[in-house]
């Protein structure tokens, strides 16, 4: 059975967009494709191209595609990461003419044999308290717990973005 660096290794050697320790921080150049995470959860539960915004502190967010290659919905609740002591799932919605982020109510739901975006301006998985840097490259472990399931251990990827400028910064709605 592998250990929990052993597949937060394989997960970044397979590249898969920071963090709290050692290594996981460290400038690098940012893989050129990003594939399937390599440790998928027993549900046939996946994600692909995980990516982590580049910030200095505060706040960012993390994204890729949740991919669900069983027959059940999967839904997803919660998420842990070394690089922030707090992590929400949010989603983007309108909200008195403008569009604000907010917790996702039950999670993220893949449905069976689909896929789940993760995306700027739409459902993410939010950190807050970020102390440490994340630069492009960085590789940023993940744990995202599945209701009566097995959890989901990936990395994703520092990427420089600026989009919609979304700001994940506290004060900002």
């Amino acid at each position: 059975m592998f250990s929990r660096h052993a597949l937060v290794l394989a997960a970044a050697v397979v590249a898969l967009a920071g963090c709290g320790g050692g290594s996981t921080t460290a400038s690098a150049p940012a893989a050129t494709t990003a594939t399937t995470a390599a440790a998928a959860a027993p549900a046939g539960l996946s994600i692909t191209d995980p990516w982590v915004k580049t910030v200095k502190k505060g706040m960012t967010a993390a994204f890729g595609t949740l991919v669900n290659n069983g027959d059940t919905d999967v839904t997803i609740v919660s998420g842990t990461s070394p690089l922030s002591p707090v992590i929400e799932l949010h989603e983007v919605v309108e909200s008195g003419g403008k569009m604000v982020m907010r917790p996702k109510e039950g999670g993220f739901v893949v449905p069976a044999r689909g896929t789940h975006q993760l995306q700027p301006g739409g459902d993410h998985i939010m950190l807050m308290g970020v102390t440490e840097e994340v630069k492009p490259g960085a590789k940023v472990p993940f744990t995202l717990q599945v209701k009566g399931g097995q959890p989901l251990e990936f990395s994703a990827v520092g990427k420089d973005f600026a989009g919609g400028e979304e700001d994940y910064q506290p004060g900002h709605e």
